[in-house]
Protein backbone atom coordinates (compact mmCIF):
# COMPACT_ATOMS: atom_id res chain seq x y z
CA UNK A 1 0.00 0.00 0.00
CA UNK A 2 2.74 2.28 0.84
CA UNK A 3 4.35 2.01 -2.71
CA UNK A 4 0.75 2.66 -4.16
CA UNK A 5 0.11 5.78 -2.24
CA UNK A 6 3.93 6.80 -3.17
CA UNK A 7 2.57 6.90 -6.93
CA UNK A 8 -0.62 9.22 -5.77
CA UNK A 9 1.21 12.99 -6.72
CA UNK A 10 2.24 11.61 -10.43
CA UNK A 11 -1.22 10.22 -11.11
CA UNK A 12 -2.62 13.56 -9.74
CA UNK A 13 0.10 15.17 -12.00
CA UNK A 14 -2.20 14.01 -15.29
CA UNK A 15 -3.27 16.63 -17.86
CA UNK A 16 -6.92 17.92 -17.03
CA UNK A 17 -7.97 17.98 -20.70
CA UNK A 18 -6.30 17.03 -24.05
CA UNK A 19 -4.18 14.13 -23.70
CA UNK A 20 -3.58 11.11 -26.61
CA UNK A 21 -5.65 8.18 -26.35
CA UNK A 22 -3.19 5.96 -25.34
CA UNK A 23 -4.21 2.35 -25.84
CA UNK A 24 -7.42 0.63 -27.19
CA UNK A 25 -8.74 -2.63 -25.90
CA UNK A 26 -11.61 -4.73 -27.55
CA UNK A 27 -12.93 -7.89 -25.46
CA UNK A 28 -14.16 -10.09 -27.68
CA UNK A 29 -14.75 -12.36 -25.24
CA UNK A 30 -13.75 -13.44 -21.35
CA UNK A 31 -10.36 -13.20 -20.76
CA UNK A 32 -9.75 -12.01 -24.68
CA UNK A 33 -7.87 -9.24 -25.84
CA UNK A 34 -7.43 -7.31 -29.11
CA UNK A 35 -5.54 -4.32 -29.04
CA UNK A 36 -6.40 -2.15 -32.27
CA UNK A 37 -5.07 0.97 -33.78
CA UNK A 38 -8.90 2.53 -34.68
CA UNK A 39 -12.32 1.51 -33.40
CA UNK A 40 -15.92 2.13 -34.11
CA UNK A 41 -18.32 3.65 -30.46
CA UNK A 42 -21.86 3.60 -31.35
CA UNK A 43 -24.92 4.04 -28.78
CA UNK A 44 -26.36 0.95 -27.10
CA UNK A 45 -23.06 -1.11 -28.65
CA UNK A 46 -19.77 0.62 -26.76
CA UNK A 47 -17.05 -0.12 -28.95
CA UNK A 48 -17.98 -2.55 -32.04
CA UNK A 49 -16.46 -5.77 -31.16
CA UNK A 50 -16.33 -5.45 -27.87
CA UNK A 51 -18.36 -8.31 -25.55
CA UNK A 52 -19.90 -5.66 -23.93
CA UNK A 53 -23.52 -5.73 -25.03
CA UNK A 54 -23.62 -9.57 -25.28
CA UNK A 55 -22.09 -10.36 -21.72
CA UNK A 56 -25.10 -8.66 -20.17
CA UNK A 57 -24.94 -7.50 -16.34
CA UNK A 58 -25.97 -9.55 -13.09
CA UNK A 59 -26.83 -5.53 -11.63
CA UNK A 60 -29.79 -5.25 -14.14
CA UNK A 61 -32.95 -5.93 -13.82
CA UNK A 62 -33.41 -7.72 -16.85
CA UNK A 63 -30.12 -8.67 -17.25
CA UNK A 64 -28.93 -6.91 -20.05
CA UNK A 65 -26.13 -4.95 -20.69
CA UNK A 66 -26.25 -1.41 -18.26
CA UNK A 67 -26.52 1.34 -20.44
CA UNK A 68 -24.58 3.79 -18.02
CA UNK A 69 -21.11 1.25 -18.80
CA UNK A 70 -20.48 1.10 -22.76
CA UNK A 71 -17.89 2.23 -22.18
CA UNK A 72 -14.82 2.44 -19.40
CA UNK A 73 -11.70 4.66 -19.54
CA UNK A 74 -8.93 4.38 -17.37
CA UNK A 75 -5.60 6.49 -16.43
CA UNK A 76 -2.64 4.57 -17.60
CA UNK A 77 -0.86 6.49 -14.81
CA UNK A 78 -2.23 3.99 -12.58
CA UNK A 79 -1.63 1.30 -15.41
CA UNK A 80 1.73 1.60 -15.12
CA UNK A 81 2.09 1.89 -11.15
CA UNK A 82 0.00 -1.49 -10.76
CA UNK A 83 1.79 -3.28 -13.37
CA UNK A 84 5.91 -1.73 -12.50
CA UNK A 85 5.71 0.09 -16.21
CA UNK A 86 4.69 -3.50 -17.85
CA UNK A 87 2.47 -2.15 -20.47
CA UNK A 88 1.81 -5.56 -21.79
CA UNK A 89 -0.43 -5.74 -18.81
CA UNK A 90 -2.22 -2.67 -19.22
CA UNK A 91 -5.33 -4.82 -21.11
CA UNK A 92 -5.81 -7.03 -18.18
CA UNK A 93 -7.22 -4.65 -16.65
CA UNK A 94 -10.16 -4.66 -18.77
CA UNK A 95 -11.20 -1.24 -19.74
CA UNK A 96 -11.68 -0.14 -23.51
CA UNK A 97 -9.85 3.03 -23.33
CA UNK A 98 -6.87 4.13 -21.70
CA UNK A 99 -5.73 7.55 -21.31
CA UNK A 100 -3.27 9.75 -19.78
CA UNK A 101 -6.26 12.34 -17.71
CA UNK A 102 -7.17 12.91 -14.81
CA UNK A 103 -10.19 10.99 -14.42
CA UNK A 104 -11.68 12.34 -10.86
CA UNK A 105 -14.72 13.52 -9.77
CA UNK A 106 -13.16 17.17 -9.77
CA UNK A 107 -12.11 17.35 -12.89
CA UNK A 108 -14.34 14.93 -14.62
CA UNK A 109 -18.08 15.42 -12.67
CA UNK A 110 -20.60 13.45 -14.02
CA UNK A 111 -22.16 14.16 -17.48
CA UNK A 112 -18.64 15.41 -18.75
CA UNK A 113 -18.56 14.84 -22.25
CA UNK A 114 -15.62 14.17 -24.01
CA UNK A 115 -14.57 13.94 -27.84
CA UNK A 116 -12.36 11.39 -29.20
CA UNK A 117 -11.79 11.31 -32.39
CA UNK A 118 -15.17 11.56 -34.79
CA UNK A 119 -17.02 10.28 -31.37
CA UNK A 120 -18.52 11.67 -27.79
CA UNK A 121 -18.87 9.47 -24.58
CA UNK A 122 -20.50 11.31 -21.61
CA UNK A 123 -19.39 10.37 -18.06
CA UNK A 124 -21.65 8.80 -16.18
CA UNK A 125 -23.17 8.34 -12.29
CA UNK A 126 -22.26 4.77 -12.49
CA UNK A 127 -18.89 3.86 -10.18
CA UNK A 128 -16.29 1.88 -11.39
CA UNK A 129 -14.94 0.00 -8.67
CA UNK A 130 -12.20 -3.03 -8.69
CA UNK A 131 -14.14 -5.97 -8.57
CA UNK A 132 -12.73 -9.50 -7.97
CA UNK A 133 -11.29 -10.16 -11.50
CA UNK A 134 -9.30 -6.64 -11.31
CA UNK A 135 -7.98 -8.24 -7.61
CA UNK A 136 -6.81 -11.78 -9.47
CA UNK A 137 -4.87 -9.74 -11.88
CA UNK A 138 -3.26 -6.95 -9.94
CA UNK A 139 -3.19 -7.76 -6.54
CA UNK A 140 -6.23 -7.33 -2.99
CA UNK A 141 -4.03 -4.12 -2.03
CA UNK A 142 -4.17 -2.72 -5.55
CA UNK A 143 -8.40 -3.57 -6.07
CA UNK A 144 -8.72 -1.84 -1.90
CA UNK A 145 -6.00 0.72 -2.93
CA UNK A 146 -8.71 2.22 -6.20
CA UNK A 147 -11.39 1.54 -4.58
CA UNK A 148 -10.16 3.72 -1.25
CA UNK A 149 -9.84 6.39 -3.32
CA UNK A 150 -13.29 6.70 -5.22
CA UNK A 151 -13.12 10.32 -5.53
CA UNK A 152 -9.52 10.33 -7.11
CA UNK A 153 -11.54 7.53 -10.07
CA UNK A 154 -8.22 5.36 -9.76
CA UNK A 155 -9.99 2.54 -11.25
CA UNK A 156 -11.07 4.52 -14.08
CA UNK A 157 -15.06 5.97 -15.26
CA UNK A 158 -17.84 4.33 -16.29
CA UNK A 159 -19.37 6.44 -19.62
CA UNK A 160 -21.66 5.79 -22.61
CA UNK A 161 -21.62 6.62 -26.28
CA UNK A 162 -23.36 9.90 -27.24
CA UNK A 163 -22.46 10.00 -30.32
CA UNK A 164 -21.46 7.18 -32.60
CA UNK A 165 -17.89 7.86 -34.25
CA UNK A 166 -14.50 6.04 -34.64
CA UNK A 167 -11.34 6.84 -32.56
CA UNK A 168 -7.47 5.69 -33.24
CA UNK A 169 -4.77 5.67 -30.99
CA UNK A 170 -2.96 9.51 -30.76
CA UNK A 171 -6.17 11.23 -31.02
CA UNK A 172 -6.78 13.63 -28.36
CA UNK A 173 -9.33 13.50 -25.73
CA UNK A 174 -10.99 16.38 -25.34
CA UNK A 175 -13.59 17.87 -22.75
CA UNK A 176 -16.17 19.28 -24.78
CA UNK A 177 -17.66 22.98 -23.60
CA UNK A 178 -21.26 23.07 -23.10
CA UNK A 179 -22.77 26.69 -23.84
CA UNK A 180 -25.23 27.58 -20.74
CA UNK A 181 -28.18 29.29 -21.84
CA UNK A 182 -30.03 31.47 -20.44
Amino acid sequence: MDGLNAGLDEIAAAPADNSPLVMLVVRPDVDQRELPDSAELQPGVGLVGDNYASRGSSRTPDGLAHPEAEITIMNIRVLDLLTNGDRSQWPLAGDQLLVDLDLSFENMPTGTRLQIGSAEVEITAKPHTGCGKFARRFGTDASKWVNQHADKRLRGVNARVATAGSCSIGDTVAKIERSTST
